[in-house]
């Protein structure tokens, strides 16, 4: 049963601003303390992680490894998958959970949000990101970029749009009356599938319905299992009630079908693959007869993102923002930058500029801080990329003018690898790669706008672009062209690195429902607003007034 609590008549939330990046940098604090956070993670793998249903920690003795992607002869985590019946409480205990949670006043919601994210900035900071590195194969900055900074400006600002949004109300009463919008959580639970590749995600993808009063069963990705883990205890610790977040890793398919399948199934928050995302929906649809009410679905999936360069393009921050972009990450995220269009006058300093670049590239453990890039996740990954600079190799249309070589001895290592083609629509310029590769085609400099056309026409994607110009007719043409082919679109900057607060991510087409994660506009798609009039003075009849005579 709910227990009536007093409410704020009004209150405001702390400032919020976006959390300030450690540097990691040789004899630092910051750096001592995140080397001591890998070494006791690393004394204590393999660790065992369970299912968490009703608060409780569940073993259910289905075992699956967490392997290290640096070194995957080590096992960081030993984690219990669910199974049928406890995918079953799950659901069952989360539904049981939402009376109470949905009418928690926003402010002790908020509360448990802010703690967290302070939680996170401070007693966990080094423990989550030593997840990430040696879970995930994050070097250091990527690992501060994304499971420290980002994951606590989602839960800092998601705070402060839920505040925006319940003050969203109709600016116009009549006579007598008093109009309001209430912002109720979504009848049912909310079924959140998070990705590898960022530890914020999966805070995000389950936390953010959880702010607005929903209660959400969370299958984390497998190869990011052990981060998840520490991100639910971080909530928990915060004083999130039990049973309103269900914690189950579980074979995707088994895991999925049943959830999908039960009446009370509310909304999908998605961050994967194109074609996972469409199966989805699919199998969403197949069930609509089943559900209560029409599920929202939400999703972020893939992306074939573009650096497109005008001649006046400054090449210098040409050179430098692809390295970035391509290899960060050694090229796991969605927003990495797969394909080039670079106009011949500028190709041949660019060129040189690049391969010199790439020739400081240090590749290796991500323990090594002097290690720009590390390996790829496992060794599906590393398989499938492999491939494609196999076909590259070839390829009469395409030339690796750098990288090209690949190592999974001891780690799933893959070398960035940079290929030209003479083909604007070939494989590796059109399909997505999820891996540190990047293809470039030479346009004629003259042939700028046919060039825009073609960048945006050519991919079924619309995650992220760039376009380099220093000629602003040039960057307003670029920019209207290519209106549709970026929901995150960026001018003389690389194609990553959104940020919450300022830029609101996501994209179209193929690439997802472009709901913006790390604004208010994500937030609303788990509310279902009810309208509410109520009028002070009764009415003493029905007659119109030109009913009268």
């Amino acid at each position: 049963m709910s227990v009536p609590s007093a409410n704020l008549a009004h209150f405001k939330i702390p400032a919020v601003t976006n959390e300030p990046m450690k540097a990691y940098g040789p004899n630092s604090v910051e750096r001592a303390g995140l080397q001591a956070a890998l070494k006791q993670l690393r004394s204590h793998a393999p660790l065992d992680i369970p299912c968490i249903v009703n608060g409780k920690e569940v073993r259910t003795g289905i075992i699956e490894k967490q392997l290290m992607p640096h070194e995957h002869k080590t096992v960081l985590c030993n984690y219990h998958n669910a199974d049928h019946t406890l995918v079953a409480k799950a659901i069952d205990g989360a539904l049981a959970a939402k009376l109470d949670w949905e009418n928690t006043p926003f402010n002790d919601r908020a509360a448990i949000f802010l703690k967290a994210a302070d939680l996170a900035s401070t007693k966990y900071r080094f423990t989550i990101m030593a997840a990430t590195m040696l879970g995930q194969g994050k070097n250091a900055w990527q690992a501060e970029i994304d499971s420290a900074a980002e994951m606590i400006d989602f839960w800092r600002f998601g705070v402060k749009f839920a505040e925006e949004l319940y003050g969203v109300q109709p600016p116009q009463n009549s006579a007598a009356t008093w109009n309001r919008t209430e912002y109720r959580p979504l009848e049912g639970f909310v079924f959140a599938v998070s990705p590898f590749n960022f530890t914020a995600i999966g805070g995000n993808l389950a936390g953010a319905p959880v702010l607005m009063g929903n209660v959400c069963v969370w299958k984390p990705a497998p190869a990011a299992t052990y981060a998840s883990y520490v991100v639910y205890e971080i909530m928990r610790e915060a004083g999130l009630p039990a049973g309103v977040i269900q914690f189950i890793p579980g074979p995707a398919p088994e895991v999925v079908a049943q959830v999908l399948k039960h009446p009370e199934f509310a909304a999908l928050h998605f961050t994967g693959s194109t074609h996972v995302f469409r199966k989805l929906w699919k199998d969403i649809g197949n069930n609509i007869e089943h559900y209560k009410s029409y599920p929202r679905i939400v999703g972020e999936t893939g992306g074939k993102n573009f650096h497109m360069v005008h001649k006046t393009g400054n090449v210098t921050s040409v050179v430098h923002n692809t390295i970035r972009s391509a290899f960060e990450y050694q090229g796991q995220k969605c927003s990495a930058c797969s394909r080039c269009y670079f106009p011949d006058n500028l190709w041949p300093e660019i060129k040189a500029g690049l391969v010199k670049a790439h020739a400081r590239i240090k590749v290796g453990g991500v323990e090594d801080f002097h290690n720009f890039a590390g390996p790829v996740i496992n060794q599906f990954s590393f398989d499938k990329i492999k491939g494609y600079i196999e076909w590259a190799k070839g390829d009469a249309e395409s030339e690796i003018i750098a990288g090209g070589t690949y190592d999974d001895s001891v780690g799933y290592y893959i070398q960035p690898t940079i290929i030209v083609t003479t083909n604007p629509k070939s494989r590796t310029m059109t399909e997505e790669i999820f891996g540190p590769v990047v293809t470039i085609y030479v346009y004629k400099a003259e042939e700028y706008e046919k060039t825009l056309h073609l960048v945006s026409d050519s991919s079924a994607y619309a995650l992220t672009g760039a376009l380099f110009s220093q000629d602003r007719y040039a960057t307003v043409l670029g920019a209207n062209i290519l209106r549709n082919a970026a929901g995150n679109f960026y001018i003389n900057d690389k194609c990553t690195g959104a940020v919450v607060g300022q830029q609101p991510f996501g994209g179209g087409r193929a690439s997802g429902t472009n709901d913006k994660a790390g604004s208010a506009a994500i937030l609303s798609r788990f509310v279902s607003p009810r309208s509410i009039k109520e009028t002070f003075v009764d009415l003493e009849d029905f007659v119109y007034p030109s009913n009268l005579v």
